[in-house]
């Protein structure tokens, strides 16, 4: 069973519920189409050239991929120090209104998160405080407290800690193997395959030039009565408290045209959170 340990990844699949309620809008029908003269027939269309084939990166052990990684992503010591972040901005949440949803994401040591996301003036909420979870979703009309169900905080208890998949990655019970080596987006990366503590397998793309992570499995989804496989991708690395974070989350789903994406705007390194952050939510009573 492959289950997402990525926290970021967890952003998307709550963003893909909440543009069901975006999509509320039924469609206007288009008005018929007046019939249109014949055209001319095309000339055939020049054979569009064959892409370059890419030269296979280094021969690296799977060691050396992940001590490189890390230091690539601001080194493990600096890593080791960081005990929360806090990442803000926006994320697609499809539907015919193509909305953009403002969103908070809190994170604590060792495996505390808070997801906040704002639709129609209100929030819902995520809250994992590293054994339990709830969520409050007013986008479907519930205006209550939900426990997590049983599959939602086996993901959770997989999710990775703050610091990644890879950092201490043998303190966390994971197993990591080079899968090969794939080409992503035009890249060179070398492929792992993680096996966790309770036994999930996940991929893991890393970017053989940069070193920083290209490509990672996401949580799959059952569509269409089949479950489909999700890849969630990272982009436009920027320096913050001197780590390297991506800034822009892609998540593509398999057999279905678009993706979502996810733009943080901004990081936080080490900001104060209190644990009653990661607490049970509390519902403001409304004036009678």
């Amino acid at each position: 069973m492959k289950r997402s340990i990525s926290i970021l990844c967890a952003l998307a699949s709550m963003a893909t519920a909440v543009a069901m309620a975006a999509d509320e809008a039924p469609a206007a029908k288009a008005a018929p189409r007046a019939k249109a003269a014949p055209a001319a027939q095309a000339a055939p269309a020049a054979k569009a050239p064959r892409p370059k084939k890419i030269p296979p990166p280094p021969a690296l052990s799977v060691g050396q991929v992940v001590g490189r990684n890390i230091v690539a992503r601001g080194g493990l010591s600096a890593w080791r120090a960081v005990d929360s972040l806090t990442m803000s901005g926006q994320m697609d949440a499809g539907g015919k209104k193509d909305a953009k949803l403002p969103f908070l994401m809190s994170m604590k040591r060792p495996q505390k998160s808070r997801l906040e996301i704002k639709f129609q003036e209100q929030t819902a909420v995520q809250v994992w405080d590293g054994k339990q979870g709830w969520k409050v979703r007013p986008y479907l009309n519930r205006n209550e407290v939900e426990n997590y169900t049983a599959a939602e905080a086996r993901s959770a208890a997989a999710a990775a800690e703050l610091d990644g998949p890879l950092v201490d990655f043998e303190r966390k019970g994971t197993k990591v193997k080079l899968a090969g080596t794939e080409v992503v987006e035009g890249r060179n990366t070398y492929k792992l395959k993680l096996t966790l503590k309770g036994g999930e397998q996940i991929h893991l793309w890393i970017d053989a030039k940069s070193f920083l992570e290209a490509k990672i499995d996401g949580e799959p989804r059952r569509i269409d009565g089949r479950m489909r496989k999700v890849a969630v991708f990272s982009r436009d690395f920027r320096l913050v408290g001197g780590l390297q974070f991506p800034h822009t989350m892609e998540t593509v789903v398999e057999s279905v045209k678009g993706s979502h994406k996810m733009t943080i705007q901004t990081i936080k390194v080490n900001p104060p959170l209190d644990d009653s952050l990661f607490a049970k939510p509390q519902l403001k009573q409304a004036a009678r």
